[in-house]
């Protein structure tokens, strides 16, 4: 039988306004799909003209700016609302969702899908529940006692996958999809019986854990910086923006 990781997975990867869930905005968004390893990938792409200011260390980092957005981004209410739906196929289709630091990409759609269409993104898997793989968490929990940063380029580094035009979501995405195939083969031992609905399941305490960690971390150094444990999403602030 094949293994969850040489099967068809599915990636999702956004570009922001910057790194505030609560109050940035989405302005490009791609969800790959890839039927088998080294097989062709299909790349569904969106471009937001999120309707605020890009601050310019974020175009720094994705290269879009205003102007470009202005002229070539579409609304993010239809835009949101492709998204979500594009996520809920791969759900109902049984394919596992790869998801770099899901908490970040995925809380950032549901508050722009609060923000533009007054919906959430669990309505979208009420009928077939999403199933995330996040690299980042299956990384630090396999393998937690490596040195070292944990950012798709480093895990692209250490997974040699390459990584071609960094921070474009298209690029990413599949790069999160490739860096996943790969920590399945190399802990394939650990990972092949579980399925990626029980892998989905085991995160949500891998996280926390992880979360506890580095917040502990943060306590002995003195940075006031608080670590939210939830895992894929974040539950909604009372004055979420």
């Amino acid at each position: 039988m094949t293994c969850w990781y040489e099967g068809p997975l599915a990636a999702f990867d956004t570009e922001t306004t910057g790194v505030d869930v609560e109050s940035d905005r989405i302005v490009s968004a791609a969800v790959v799909v890839q039927d088998a390893p080294g097989t062709r990938p299909r790349v569904a792409r969106w471009l937001v003209n999120p309707g605020v200011p890009v601050p310019e260390a974020a175009t720094a980092v994705h290269g879009l700016t205003d102007e470009h957005l202005r002229r070539n981004g579409r609304w993010p209410a239809p835009v949101v609302l492709e998204i979500a739906d594009a996520l809920a196929e791969q759900a109902a289709l049984r394919r596992p969702l790869v998801v770099m630091n899901a908490p970040f990409d995925l809380t950032l759609l549901d508050r722009e899908l609060r923000r533009h269409r007054a919906s959430s993104l669990d309505r979208w898997f009420e009928a077939t529940p999403l199933r995330v793989l996040d690299p980042r968490v299956l990384d630090k929990h396999l393998d937690r006692y490596r040195k070292g940063r944990r950012t798709l380029t480093d895990l692209c580094a250490h997974y040699e996958v390459t990584l071609e035009g960094a921070h474009d979501a298209g690029a990413d995405a599949l790069a999160a999809l490739e860096v996943v195939r790969a920590l399945g083969q190399r802990f394939a031992t650990r990972l092949e019986r579980l399925s990626p609905g029980e892998l989905h399941t085991l995160q949500t305490t891998w996280h926390a854990a992880q979360a506890r960690g580095l917040q502990a971390w943060f306590a002995r150094s003195g940075t006031p910086e608080t670590v939210d444990p939830a895992w894929p999403l974040r539950p909604e602030l009372s004055a979420a923006a």
